[in-house]
């Protein structure tokens, strides 16, 4: 029997929600490091780096053209974590104030 729609969201969702504990129960930025690269395909790992490559010189306000110039990523990228920063659901902040204090 085909579990139903619901069925399968919740347990994306938990198994979502234990990776997330997964990563939070990491104690040291190098074990971090370590799970992500044993987690993602280098490719995978640099798609996250550029995205808060994209973060950090949006909050130093430069235009998109010079952010593209500067990390080689894709203005169409620089457009959706722009608008994360803005209408996402917080997360790019909170980790920006964060480490800033």
């Amino acid at each position: 029997m085909k579990p139903n729609r619901n069925e399968s969201n919740r347990k994306q969702h938990r198994a979502q929600e234990d990776l997330f504990e997964a990563i939070f129960a990491l104690q040291e930025t190098r074990e971090v490091r370590l799970f992500f690269e044993d987690l993602c395909t280098p490719a995978e790992l640099q798609a996250l780096v550029d995205r808060w490559q994209v973060v950090e010189r949006l909050q130093e306000d430069l235009p998109y053209r010079k952010i593209h110039d500067l990390t080689g990523v894709s203005v169409t990228t620089i457009g959706r974590v722009a608008r994360c920063l803005s209408d996402g659901s917080g997360g790019y902040q909170t980790a920006i104030d964060r480490i800033s204090h």
